[in-house]
């Protein structure tokens, strides 16, 4: 059997995350002010990359995060880099008292932090995933984690930043072991997906996370004009 994390998008949105699918044929994604990413079925065939375009629109961008990106002919191919996914089982996860809960009324602080900082993709209704949890100075947020991706017994770590004036004092850190102690409060384990040039990767694997799959994050671009469909 495959496992949940070989395509975490779609084991998602099959899953826990059931509720926040959009689907046309095989495909599913987020809505689009939640999540970017599209699952595609493994091995995906042309009426599935027929079947995306179809959900996004001709021309549109699709982000995809899997072992190997082949669309067919037409579709523009972007590559971002080369990433890793980690998995949590040995992290030392521990609630923070300075932590807090943050929802719906910190959204523009959030994308705020997040748009200088550049963790990867935050959009407003990203935190409607799961909880996220953020330390304050002098009033400010500057230091940020949540969930994101929620395959079966797993729960992905994300959007982990830090601002730039308040860096190098483990406030990540900590950050990531509280959200951690409340994914494994759930009896699931935590994850997480980086670039391989994330510096922050030597942070995780202090905090326990180790190496478990490399993949490809890209974007594909759908052809304006769909192919024509040929006679079987």
């Amino acid at each position: 059997m495959p496992h949940p994390l070989d395509n975490p998008v779609r084991s998602s949105l099959t899953g826990p995350h059931s509720g926040f699918a959009e689907r046309r044929g095989n495909v599913l994604r987020y809505p689009v002010d939640v999540c970017p990413f599209v699952a595609l079925p493994d091995g995906p065939g042309e009426d599935d990359w027929r079947d995306a375009g179809g959900l996004a629109g001709p021309g549109a961008w699709l982000p995809l995060a899997a072992v190997e990106v082949s669309p067919p002919a037409g579709w523009e191919v972007r590559l971002i880099g080369e990433g890793v996914q980690m998995t949590g089982d040995d992290l030392d996860a521990a609630a923070d008292p300075e932590a807090v809960p943050l929802g719906g009324a910190d959204v523009p602080e959030m994308l705020e932090l997040t748009a200088r900082t550049k963790p990867g993709p935050f959009l407003p209704r990203t935190f409607e995933l799961g909880p996220y949890l953020g330390i304050r100075r002098e009033g400010r947020l500057v230091a940020m984690a949540g969930e994101r991706l929620h395959p079966a017994g797993w729960t992905e770590i994300s959007a982990v930043c830090t601002d730039e004036a308040w860096r190098g004092q483990g406030l990540a850190g900590r950050l990531i072991r509280a959200v951690g102690a409340g994914i494994r409060a759930r009896g699931e384990v935590p994850f997480l997906h980086a670039l391989t040039t994330n510096a922050a990767i030597g942070l995780y694997e202090e905090l326990g996370f180790r190496h478990r799959l490399t993949i490809l994050f890209a974007v594909v671009r759908v052809p304006r004009t769909p192919p024509a469909v040929t006679d079987r």
